[in-house]
């Protein structure tokens, strides 16, 4: 590789920002520049340009684009004095589900940051063309990016745009789920995730910037992503590395809010907890994934019990696992290795993982791309976060949007309330393209 990273990394200087100083990292939404992003509750990292890509396809994506990453850290200067995650040299990152699909698997560093951490704000310009950042180039080019700034108000929508079915009709992914839970039935397989897509065509071009920043506004308790025309809010982490620590986020069971009853949160712990399906459902998810995490692990909890998360549009039984992380001849895991590892759980392939994954590639009939793919972002010391890509959809063209949404089939599954689920999925993309079912 001849690329030469530098990178700097410096506090934000909300002073020197004058009006262009953000009250929160998500203010940057707002910017005349479509961004790399990462956010949640108002913090986490904005990434605008591109300084080095990775692109990879096949099998081997997760190993290529960890050693590309690692022959650019190898001759990096970084000058990092704020030394939280994210901050010094990083990257974001977005992989296909599929080790068939062609979707290329992509790791962009960017050419600038904005990161935001409990009330910490810095900045980060990363170059490659041998030019050493300053402080003085980062807030200039952080006021070239930021030259479209707008009111505060956020963008419209697009106007009104058609839905239509992708790969399967409606009637054709029932068959679909009826297959699965024969093939369930018949032994071998607990449980397959089975999606589908729809296409979403405007006359007038999609606004990106919109969508991210609806999805803030409406999905904070999620971490909304963007990178290139990957774009969604995922309540789903598949892991972060802190230092020492792994985390996880693991959801399987769902409700639809659309139609919900007074005492609306007792009535979703009484649906979800009380159902034999649904509490099978995620417990092949965490089980899953605790499976996979613990050879990486020297301490390993989640809970007995899951809890309720409440969205915007379904409640979720959900559960935090955490992790201390094992050292091997003194190195610890990185967050990419832990997605090679732990990709895909049974929350989006199912279980066991082989046998699934051939399901679905008969039964879907479709390239889920980065759909249910790792989305998140790496930095140098091994730190990162990563989210499956749900909740989401792909621009593929100026004027078109594919969304995925899929659901847990078990063998008590039902075709048609596995369809509606399908559709309460797709809401908060919707809603972001502000249209309604």
């Amino acid at each position: 590789m001849t690329v030469s990273l530098r990178t700097l990394t410096t506090a934000l200087d909300a002073a020197a920002l004058g009006d262009l100083a953000p009250a929160t990292a998500s203010d940057l939404l707002l910017s005349g520049t479509d961004p790399l992003c990462w956010l949640r509750h108002g913090e986490g990292l904005i990434g605008f340009g591109e300084a080095a890509c990775f692109g990879g396809t096949g099998p081997n994506r997760f190993v290529d684009a960890e050693q590309w990453w690692k022959e650019l850290l190898a001759g990096a200067v970084v000058v990092d004095p704020v030394k939280v995650p994210g901050t010094g040299a990083m990257a974001f990152g977005s992989f296909a589900f599929s080790k068939t699909s062609a979707h290329k698997s992509v790791l962009i560093v960017p050419e600038l940051v904005l990161g935001s951490r409990d009330g910490l704000f810095w900045l980060t310009q990363l170059t490659t063309d041998g030019k050493a950042p300053t402080a003085e180039s980062a807030h200039a080019l952080l006021r070239r990016f930021l030259s479209g700034h707008g009111d505060g108000t956020v963008p419209a929508p697009s106007p009104a745009g058609t839905v239509r079915t992708g790969a399967l009709t409606e009637e054709e992914w029932k068959l679909s789920v009826a297959a699965g839970v024969h093939a369930i039935g018949h032994g071998g397989l607990e449980k397959v995730v089975l999606a589908r897509d729809v296409l979403v065509t405007f006359e007038e071009p999609i606004e990106r910037i919109s969508i991210l920043q609806r999805l803030v506004a409406l999905y904070g308790e999620c971490w909304t992503y963007g990178v290139r025309g990957l774009v969604g809010a995922t309540p789903e982490m598949l892991i972060k590395v802190d230092g020492t620590t792994a985390q996880a986020r693991v959801l399987a069971g769902t409700l639809d809010r659309e139609d919900e009853p007074a005492g609306a949160v007792g009535f979703a712990a009484s649906v979800l907890g009380g159902s034999a399906k649904q509490r099978q459902e995620h417990d092949f998810a965490v089980r899953s994934l605790t499976r996979q995490l613990a050879p990486f692990s020297k301490d390993l909890s989640f809970p007995a019990e899951p809890f309720i998360l409440e969205l915007p549009n379904v409640w979720h039984l959900a559960s935090d696992v955490s992790a201390e992380l094992a050292d091997t001849d003194g190195h610890l895991p990185t967050s990419l290795a832990l997605v090679e590892a732990l990709h895909p759980t049974a929350a989006v392939c199912g279980t066991p993982r082989e046998t699934a994954g051939k399901l679905i590639l008969e039964l879907e009939r479709m390239d889920r791309g980065p759909y249910a793919g790792p989305v998140g972002w790496l930095d140098g010391a091994g730190n990162g976060e990563w989210g499956i890509a749900l909740r989401g959809g792909v621009l593929e063209t100026p004027r078109t949007a594919r969304l995925y949404a899929g659901a847990g089939i078990v063998e008590a599954s039902d075709p048609d309330a596995e369809l509606a689920e399908t559709w309460a999925k797709f809401r908060p993309m919707l809603q972001a393209l502000g249209l309604h079912r």
